[in-house]
């Protein structure tokens, strides 16, 4: 296993672990993040299953597909968590929604084009 791949399965498997921690504490972490309970509950949902999916996808997609989704997907990650931050120390109320928001459009987004676009892995990527 190459460095990307290891890279890959880490990705996918973090973001199993990220989703049971949002569907087991979607209550307890609604209130500080300032998200709605059902909008954790949606993300946990996506990020469980977009995890899944990645490892899944792993072996079989390029692994240059995957970098570049990694990439785009933690640098908006990072945007959409300092436009959060940013809204919440305006005094806006909807700044968790934001970052929770970005997580599920995202993930379903990087989801998406593993099952149905980029082409088969074919050698190293």
């Amino acid at each position: 296993m190459n460095r990307r791949t290891a890279g890959a399965v880490a990705d996918g498997g973090f973001k199993i672990a990220l989703g049971v921690a949002y569907l087991a504490c979607a209550v307890p972490l609604a209130r500080p993040l300032g998200a709605p309970v059902w909008l954790m509950a949606v993300a946990g949902v996506v990020l469980l299953v977009g995890g899944g999916v990645e490892l899944a996808y792993t072996g079989s997609r390029s692994m240059r597909l995957y970098t570049r989704l990694m990439v785009g997907y933690d640098s908006g990650w990072v945007l959409a968590a300092l436009a959060g931050l940013l809204v919440a120390w305006w005094g806006g109320g909807v700044g968790g929604e934001v970052w929770m928001g970005y997580q599920v459009v995202a993930q379903g987004g990087f989801a998406v084009v593993l099952v149905v676009g980029g082409r088969s892995r074919q050698g190293p990527g």
